[in-house]
């Protein structure tokens, strides 16, 4: 078996050298250096912490985010919504249209037209909104002459407003105002775009990217402005509408929630002054006031007027009063006051002739109170028409001296020539029948005076009348208890004055006066006014007497009224002519002239009562100045209404008798 040899290691043969082949010894391995300190590589950290770290800060913030989150839409989710609504959201109030107010034909004596009320959104006013510093004071010297009003007002509404989001500039505005402001805008909005585009800049745009200007916070709301198409035309009776769309006289403050009728109101999504029209709304409408139908007759009115401006201004008097009454219902037909007020422009008007002086004036009537004083006489059987009344010319009762309007020798008069001719000593002589003694008599006077409407509420409610002056019987002076019987010491208003005439015309049944015939409803439905109060003062037959004892005074060559006759009609009225207490200085000074009756006589409709105040030039008397109007008003007002011609003729009572007989 061959024998195993270990292997042989081979050794490598020596290269050659071009040296002669000579080999070069090999070269020895290089000594490895020990490495230097700087050249020691840099091992890395490991990054987990760090990450841990991070992700621990963001964790945190996610929380916290998640926790303000839940705040938001869970906890305080209704208290954010509620405040977003608000910045959002504008309410505005629907002014209700105010009811027309008419004559008794239905002709309108006030009505209210469209207009605008002027508004602004003072946040677009701001300089942050326009670029402007001063924006309100430019607008305010662009708006103060459109709206009529000073720069100062506007600037103080913009920049220290009652709403932040809301101010009202003007209210009541015509369409023409509102178009002027509307140009105007439109104007400045093409100027600011126009300065835009030249300057390529965002200066002058609002958040929406649009071209603002310093008016574009300038709006408008629907609104009503009350109009009287007659002018001054019985603005005494309708009063009227204040800044604020009250009524803050005559009927349009008597009335005036039924004619205000009831707001609306309104409220919409906004942004940037403008509504957004496809956001939702909500809105309760208004309710339009009721219309009123007064008793007044245009026409009438218009005459009554005509003739007491006319006279008023030529007596130079301070002031007249005509009424004009239905005697069988108590409508009054007319009542005109001069001088009057235009209500369109109350700012032009003189305070003083801003009431109804027919029912605010108080005065002492004179001698058309005596009718009243007859009618006593007559009712409690103390003498008749025939009853001789002899009367000197002068009077000693109490502590003075009586006489009449003129010296006179002794008259011998009759009953009815005691009123024909307005003796005042025959007066006294005839009421002093009335009780045994004076007092008594003053006691029934005074009872018939109160029945008639002295010293009491006409009815008709109106704001500011008065009631008149009516003492006690025990408190009359020992002067009152013999002036009284024929008209001084008491005082009326010229309402009540016709009231009493109305009275008498009617046979002797009161009826309260009445000014409302109606009103008609949203709905269109007409409501009558409550049927007047009626009392009884005096008898059918007694009121027929006075009313014949009347015709004396107008129709009798002695009468102090003839120049109140109208031909083809028999007329009852009475003269008047007072001693007129001076308002300011509290003392007897000038006249109240006065007129008052009743046509037909013998079939009375229509009662007519005239009165002015303090007349100095020409007569004082009131069958002089007073007796006209009553004729121009009474005829005008029996053709209106076609009141037929009197077809019977007038007893001639005896005014005067001879002794002895």
């Amino acid at each position: 078996m061959p024998s195993q040899e270990p292997p042989r290691r081979r050794v490598p043969k020596p290269a050659r050298s071009g040296n002669g082949g000579r080999s070069r010894p090999a070269s020895r391995p290089a000594a490895r250096r020990p490495a230097s300190r700087t050249s020691r590589q840099i091992r890395l950290g490991s990054p987990r912490p760090r990450l841990r770290l991070v992700s621990l800060g963001l964790t945190l913030v996610m929380l916290a985010f998640v926790v303000r989150l839940l705040q938001v839409q869970a906890v305080d989710a209704s208290a954010y919504a509620a405040k977003a609504e608000k910045s959002r959201y504008l309410s505005h109030t629907i002014a209700a249209e105010r009811g027309e107010i008419t004559d008794r034909a239905g002709i309108a004596l006030a009505t209210s037209v469209d207009a605008y009320d002027i508004t602004a959104d003072p946040s677009m006013f701001t300089a942050d909104f326009t670029n402007v510093p001063d924006a309100p004071e430019q607008a305010a010297a662009l708006l103060a002459p459109i709206l009529g009003v000073e720069s100062a007002v506007v600037v103080k509404k913009l920049r220290n407003p009652d709403s932040p989001r809301y101010t009202v500039l003007a209210r009541r505005q015509t369409p023409q105002v509102w178009n002027q402001i509307k140009d105007l805008k439109r104007v400045l909005a093409e100027k600011a775009s126009k300065a835009s585009r030249a300057s390529r800049a965002a200066k002058g745009k609002a958040a929406d990217g649009s071209t603002v200007s310093v008016l574009s916070g300038v709006l408008q709301e629907a609104s009503s402005k009350r109009v009287y198409p007659n002018g001054d035309l019985a603005a005494g009776i309708l009063g009227y509408v204040n800044a604020a769309g009250r009524g803050a006289g005559g009927v349009e403050s008597m009335l005036d929630k039924q004619l205000a009728g009831e707001d609306g109101k309104v409220t919409y999504a906004q942004s940037g002054g403008r509504r957004v029209p496809t956001a939702s709304s909500r809105e309760t409408p208004a309710v339009p006031g009721s219309d009123i139908e007064l008793t007044i007759d245009r026409d009438i009115q218009w005459a009554a007027q005509q003739a007491i401006t006319e006279q008023v201004k030529e007596s130079k008097a301070d002031r007249g009063y005509v009424v004009v009454q239905n005697t069988r219902t108590g409508e009054v037909l007319a009542m005109a006051n001069a001088p009057g007020f235009d209500p369109n422009d109350v700012s032009a008007a003189n305070s003083a002739a801003m009431g109804n002086a027919a029912l605010q004036d108080v005065y002492e009537p004179g001698s058309t109170s005596k009718v009243m004083s007859m009618a006593a006489v007559l009712e409690e059987k103390a003498a008749t028409p025939a009853t001789h009344v002899v009367v000197p010319n002068r009077l000693h009762r109490g502590d003075r001296l009586f006489k009449d309007d003129i010296d006179h020798p002794t008259w011998n008069l009759t009953l009815n020539g005691v009123l024909a001719k307005s003796s005042n000593i025959g007066t006294i002589l005839a009421t002093g029948q009335l009780g045994r003694t004076q007092p008594e008599a003053n006691k029934v006077l005074h009872s018939y005076l109160s029945k008639f409407g002295v010293g009491r509420p006409t009815g008709l409610g109106y704001p500011g009348e008065t009631q008149g002056i009516l003492a006690q019987p025990q408190d009359w002076s020992t002067s009152q208890q013999y002036t009284i019987p024929f008209g001084q010491g008491l005082s009326l208003n010229a309402m009540q004055a016709a009231s009493v005439y109305s009275t008498i015309a009617n046979g002797g049944v009161r009826i309260e006066p009445t000014l409302i015939r109606g009103t008609q409803g949203p709905d269109g439905r007409f409501t009558a006014a409550p049927a007047p109060k009626q009392t009884r003062v005096v008898s059918e037959q007694t009121a027929r007497t006075v009313a014949t004892m009347l015709e004396s005074v107008v129709g009798d060559e002695e009468g102090t009224g003839t120049k109140a006759a109208i031909p083809g009609y028999r007329v009852a009225g009475k003269t008047g002519t007072a001693n007129r207490v001076d308002p300011k200085l509290g003392v007897y000074k000038g006249y109240t002239a006065s007129f008052a009756g009743f046509a037909p006589a013998d079939d009375p409709q229509i009662t007519v009562y005239c009165a002015i105040q303090n007349p100095t030039k020409g007569s004082y008397f009131g069958g002089q100045i007073c007796g006209p109007i009553y004729k121009k008003v009474m005829e005008f007002a029996l053709k209106t209404l076609q009141v037929e011609p009197t077809g019977s003729k007038p007893a001639r009572l005896p005014v005067t008798f001879k002794p002895g007989e």
